[in-house]
């Protein structure tokens, strides 16, 4: 089995830099790093039509849902300049890594990976 790793984590805010959804921000709820898909709170949005089901939905219908995206679709939003930012790493002097902001003016460091 190999580990797959991607430098936006569950609880980001990303933007979406292209599709349908471009320019719209969200906060990451789960990863699929072996598809390289991630979903995003209330954007992609699907309609899934269910039958009823008398466990999940007794009486069925039309369900409104988030759609996984590609990871390559999104960018991390720097808390410090807001702005969307592609994703850097920098070792500090107890050997612990941080991720930082790659934005020419920003620089600063975003979280402990």
């Amino acid at each position: 089995m190999t580990v797959v790793k991607t430098k936006i984590h569950k609880g980001d805010q990303v933007m979406v830099v292209s599709g349908k959804e471009a320019g719209k921000s969200g906060k990451v709820l789960r990863i699929d790093a072996e598809k390289r898909r991630l979903v995003i709170e209330r954007l992609n949005l699907i309609r899934k039509h269910t039958k009823p089901n008398p466990k999940k939905n007794p009486q069925g219908g039309v369900i409104e849902r988030e759609s996984p995206i590609d990871i390559s679709n999104v960018m991390l939003m720097c808390p410090a300049c807001g702005q969307p930012t592609r994703v850097g790493y920098r070792l500090l002097g107890d050997g612990d890594k941080v991720r930082i902001c790659r934005r020419a003016n920003c620089g600063k460091d975003i979280d402990k990976v």
